[in-house]
């Protein structure tokens, strides 16, 4: 395989995987789609999906998950696709999903503060070390502002952005008109660069660290 069929190759499945994962997220925001990850099988696809409740997705004896084989067979061009669903370990840290329930709360005409400020709370206790909420469109008024809701430590940039930031934007709909949804969380567990860990030393490590104190030669005139 040439140079430019393989880049041709890995264009395309990009393609086909950014559209699939669009396509998933606006039919299946009610189940909490968190995403998918696509393989080629020798045999043909296998398509992963992570939900937050995968039986919506499933549907009553495989009914919507049989629907929704032959839509990636027809539209998608995915023969022999083979889905599975599997559910998220950690939901309240999964920028996807916390951003749908905000937006099936505020379909639900639930103050939007109410609802960006429990989401804050129940995604700390869940033990991120941050997380931030914009909620933009005509909040109070028709002209269309953001407001931010925040706690905890948020990377901007730098490379820890790369590898610690879970970032998911999700749209609603309401009277007024659309909303956007912006959410940032900042993982637990992985170690940054500016990470400072304080050791605790223990009471005889601690006699070792002090100088040794210097005898004084004694002096004087002797009677």
């Amino acid at each position: 395989m040439t140079g430019a069929r393989v880049k041709s190759y890995f264009i395309n499945y990009s393609l086909k995987r950014v559209m699939l994962d669009e396509f998933l997220a606006n039919y299946f925001k009610d189940a909490g789609y968190a995403g998918v990850q696509l393989y080629k099988t020798p045999t043909g696809y296998r398509a992963a999906i992570y939900a937050e409740y995968p039986g919506r997705i499933i549907g009553r004896g495989g009914s919507v998950i049989k629907k929704l084989m032959t839509i990636l067979q027809t539209h998608f061009g995915l023969e022999n696709v083979n889905i599975t669903v599997s559910p998220v370990q950690d939901p309240d840290l999964n920028a996807r999903i916390v951003a749908f329930r905000i937006v099936r709360a505020l379909e639900k005409e639930i103050p939007y503060r109410r609802v960006a400020m429990a989401m804050v709370r129940r995604v700390m206790n869940a033990g991120a070390v941050g997380v931030e909420i914009v909620i933009s469109g005509k909040l109070r008024s028709e002209r269309a502002r953001y407001e931010k809701f925040k706690a905890g430590k948020i990377y901007k940039a730098g490379e820890a952005v790369e590898y610690i930031i879970d970032r998911a934007v999700a749209r609603a709909l309401l009277k007024p008109g659309i909303y956007g949804i912006e959410v940032t969380i900042v993982k637990p567990g992985i170690k940054t660069s500016d990470h400072v860990e304080i050791k605790s030393i223990k009471p005889e490590e601690l006699e070792e660290l002090k100088p040794p104190v210097k005898e004084e030669i004694g002096g004087g005139n002797e009677a």
